[in-house]
Order: C-alpha cells, then sequence, then structure tokens
C-alpha cells in the first residue's frame, strides 16, 4: 500500500468514526455536524472524516489550545464548552436552526445541551459517557430527534473492513492524520487515568508504551 506501511493498522478509536458519522446519523453533504468534544483522539479523527464527506463541521474543546486544534483539523468553527453561553454561539452558527448531527462524546455531560441544539429530525450519536443522565423526553419529541449510539467491539467484521479500507485511503490522501497526544509508559497507567479525568482539555490520543 503506497505512502501506508503494511504493518500498520489503524488505531481502535478510528473504528468509531466511520460507524457514528456514516451508518448511525446517515449524514449527506452539506449538513452540519456538531462534535462536542473533538480535541481528543475520537473527536480529532471524526472531524477529519467529516470533512472529507463534505459535512460543515463545528468542534468544541475546553480550552484555547483545543480550539486551535480543531480548527487545524478541518472543521469550520471551534467553540469552547467552559464558556457560559457557548451552546447559543452554536445555534447563531447554524441560524438558528440546529444541527443536523451531533457526535457526542460525554453524554452524561452533555446530552441535555445537545438535545436543545440538534435540528428538529436530527440526530444525536453517543461515542461515550462516564455515568447517568436525567433528561425529559419531550425534548426529544419537540425535535423528533434521533438518539443513538456506537459501541466498537459491536460491529461485524466485514464493517470493520470497510472502515479500515476507507482509514487507509484517507492516510494515502493525506486527510487521515493520526494525532498522538501525551505518552505514559505502562507503570504510570494510573496517572495517566487520573490525567484524562482532571485535565482542562484533551490533545489527541493519550498513548500507553511499554
Amino acid at each position: 500500500m503506497h505512502g501506508v506501511s503494511e504493518n500498520f493498522f489503524p488505531p481502535l478509536y478510528f473504528f468509531y468514526c466511520l460507524p457514528a458519522v456514516f451508518c448511525r446519523a446517515r449524514v449527506k453533504a452539506g449538513q452540519t455536524l456538531l462534535i462536542h468534544g473533538a480535541s481528543g483522539g475520537t473527536g480529532m479523527a471524526t472531524c477529519q472524516v467529516a470533512c472529507s464527506m463534505g459535512l460543515k463541521v463545528l468542534g468544541t474543546a475546553g480550552t484555547p489550545d483545543g480550539m486551535k486544534l480543531i480548527i487545524k483539523n478541518g472543521a469550520h468553527r471551534a467553540f469552547n464548552h467552559r464558556e457560559k453561553g457557548y451552546t447559543d454561539k452554536i445555534m447563531a452558527a447554524t441560524d438558528g436552526k440546529g444541527v443536523d448531527v451531533i457526535m457526542e462524546m460525554l453524554a452524561n455531560s452533555n446530552l441535555n445541551k445537545d438535545l436543545q441544539m440538534v435540528a428538529k429530525r436530527g440526530c444525536i450519536v453517543i461515542i461515550g459517557s462516564r455515568g447517568p443522565i436525567e433528561i425529559n423526553p419531550v425534548d426529544i419529541m419537540a425535535k423528533e430527534a434521533l438518539v443513538t449510539a456506537v459501541v466498537i467491539f459491536y460491529a461485524k467484521p466485514e464493517e470493520n473492513k470497510q472502515s479500515a479500507a476507507y482509514f487507509f485511503s484517507g492516510m494515502e490522501a493525506g486527510w487521515l492524520r493520526p494525532l498522538v497526544g501525551p505518552k505514559y509508559t505502562l507503570d504510570k497507567a494510573a496517572q495517566a487515568h487520573k490525567d484524562i479525568i482532571e485535565s482542562s482539555g484533551a490533545a489527541g490520543k493519550m498513548i500507553l508504551t511499554m
């Protein structure tokens, strides 16, 4: 395979992106996609995949550096989800119509906000969550929205093969660029977990090394 080592295999988190964006949300070119938590490894990959599909990509991060990273990876607009009123800015970016598709990386914190921002008959795809959240079903009914999720371990072998082929083509074409974040040796795994929970904002995918 030209430009990509035959021994290279796309990182596991890449395989959330294509099922989430294409299969669950059934996106169409020209639609607006919000990646709620876009500066981490999965968010970055989703951003790059969405841009390759012709979507208008909006992303959020928790720091100014994270916002710059989102723009560098192809997003059209970036927002700080720690700022008061950031959801109003996102709605303004859609001319008040709401977002067609939302990729949610931390549903226990953001799902209620997503239900306010999603467009009528829009879709929210949950990719990550760290706990429970209480929502009002009327918010879903009012938008006739679809709330679904992706769990990578349920993917069929043929779906993984299709995703891998798509990602290899993206790396060869140059639009898919894995972003490596902080690195920890295996004996520092506990510290890595602590840092990712307490971090003010993600920047690529955290790596554990032997």
